[in-house]
Order: C-alpha cells, then structure tokens, then sequence
C-alpha cells in the first residue's frame, strides 16, 4: 500500500475513533448506572452512596442503582469492578480499606491503583478515640500515661483484623509508643457493646455509630483522629494536638474500570463536583460527620496512592493479617 495512504487511513482511523468516544461521552449515560458498595446496606458506606447517587443522577439525568456487595473487606466489591466493562456504567464506592487492603491482602487478582481508575472525591470522615468513662483518663495525654502504666493491660476493641478503626489505633500505637491489645470484633457493633461494658477500653470509632453514646455521656470522647477539629464535635481536640503529625479518616469517592473512556471520567467528575458543591449536600454530609474534598480525578488518584503508602507501613510495623 503506499505509505501516504496508509497515513492517511491511519489519521482518519484516529479521528474517526475520537468523535466515537466524544458521540458517546456526550450521550452517556443512557441508562440507570450502578455503583458497588462493599459493605452492606445501613453502614456508612451504603448511606453515602445512596446520599450522593440519588443528587448525582439528578444531574446525570439517569438512575443510579446502589449495588451492596460486602465480603472480604470490600476486595468482591472491587474486583467485581475491575472486571466490569469499562462504559461508566459500573462504578464503585471507593474508601479506605482499599489503601488498606493492598498491604493486608497477599494474594489479591487485581492491583487497586492500576485497575481502578479513580474517578472524584466525595469527602473525609473522622473516627473519634473513646473510652469508657470508668476509665481514669480524661485526655488524649492522660490516656498515654495511663497506657504506659499499664503495658498491655489497656484493651483496645475494633471492627476486625485490617479494618480503618484497628489500622488507626495501631497508628495511635506506633506514634504515641504505647502498648494496647488489640481485641477484634465482627463489626464495630459488638465491639462497642463491650467497651460499654468495660470488657475494653477504647476504641477508635465511626461518628455515626459512637456520637449518640458520647452525648448521652455513656461514652468519653478523648479526641478526633482528623487534622482538624470536626463541627460537629467542635469541643473534642485531635490527636494530632497531642500527637504530632497524627491523622487517620475514613474517605469516600467513586472509581471506574481502568479503561473507561476519559471524557466519561470527566464527565462523572464534574457532576460530583457539583453535587457536594452544594449548600444542602454540603450540610447533610456534615451532620454524618463528613466534610468535603472535591478535585479531578488526578488528584483523588494522589489521594489513593498516598493513603496506600502510608497504611502499608502501618500494617507492616502491626503484622496485621486479615480475618
């Protein structure tokens, strides 16, 4: 064939294929879209999901179907993912135990940061550090002290092996230099049913399932494991007052199949953007404890690489194995 209209027929081929994939990023979506949560219905994960699905396929003009599918610290819910045709129609709900997982987990068929691409950010969520009252430390320093007085006698229950509330205590563990042993539970639930009993002494808690006991003063609330101060607890201090460089969170945004055209990503982007750009979205996610952080997809991407690194060490210096 001569070279000139080989290049031709290549260049054509290339534009051709640009206004297909610009045809269908301009037409998407066309029907409901899927997001996968690993966890089941009811947790925190499940109600932002449905909080930012319902907002964001207003915008989309399409339903979005939250699809829960919890097991294996959400490693199902991801790889179902990875595996799904890359169209913008399937999407996840992407949070901390996936920075998490990637050390935890020896023998996962994916590579989170290479299979899924990320798609925006939604928001951060603190833990908060409580106690049981009956226990003789009122501060984040008194408890240190405490601890220290008492190596390995301080019980500190969490959600299970790897999960975001036992890699946050071994942080607090490792930057404190304090000895507590870990007690796993199948969920955070009876984990707080027995540090309410005395059975432990602490955990590092969701907002949602602690802030009703720490009003009601059957909880003490020691600090927030965010860099910053939450509204909704304004008088509780970080760890990080105390604990310099400390900061752990849950975090939420939406991730795609690798190869999911990028006009679609950027489509997907901004209209998530939007959703908890606005005022009312923005005060519902504060009364869950949520406080937003929006950005392009490279910059949910830094996000999940950085939080990878770090709890990788973590779960290294533990020896932390899963369930």
């Amino acid at each position: 064939m001569n070279p000139f209209r080989r290049r031709f027929l290549q260049l054509a081929g290339a534009a051709l294929a640009a206004v297909s994939a610009r045809a269908f990023a301009q037409a998407y979506p066309t029907r409901p879209v899927h997001v996968v949560v690993g966890f089941a219905p009811g947790g925190g994960a499940d109600i932002m999901a449905r909080l930012i699905g319902q907002a964001l396929g207003e915008r989309l003009g399409q339903q979005i179907v939250v699809d829960n599918r919890p097991g294996a610290g959400t490693n199902i819910s991801a790889e179902l993912v990875v595996k799904a045709q890359p169209d913008g129609y399937t999407l996840l709900l992407v949070n901390s135990p996936a920075a998490i997982n990637a050390t935890l987990y020896d023998n996962l068929s994916f590579d989170f940061i290479r299979d899924i691409a990320p798609v925006a950010s939604i928001g951060r969520v603190p833990l908060i550090m409580v106690v049981n009252p009956a226990l003789p430390a009122k501060t984040v320093p008194e408890f240190i002290a405490y601890a220290k007085a008492n190596p390995g006698k301080v019980n500190m229950g969490s959600g299970g092996n790897g999960a975001p509330d036992h890699m946050s205590g071994e942080l607090f563990k490792a930057m404190a230099g304090v000895n507590l042993l870990h007690v796993p539970y199948r969920g955070v639930a009876p984990a707080i049913t027995d540090l309410l009993g005395g059975q432990v002494q602490v955990i590092f808690g969701t907002m949602p399932a602690v802030i009703e006991l720490i009003k009601a003063g059957k909880l003490r609330a020691l600090a927030v494991t965010t860099a910053e101060r939450t509204p909704s607890l304004p008088d509780v201090p970080t760890i990080a007052e105390f604990v310099p460089g400390y900061e752990a969170s849950q975090w939420y945004g939406l991730g795609a199949p690798r190869a999911t055209p990028a006009d679609v990503v950027e489509r997907l982007n901004r209209e998530t953007n939007a959703v908890i750009a606005d005022a009312k979205m923005q005060a519902r996610l504060a009364e869950l404890g949520a406080s937003v952080v929006s950005g392009t997809p490279a910059e949910f991407g830094r996000l999940i690489v950085e939080e990878t690194a770090k709890w990788a060490k973590v779960v290294r210096i533990s020896g932390a194995k899963p369930d």
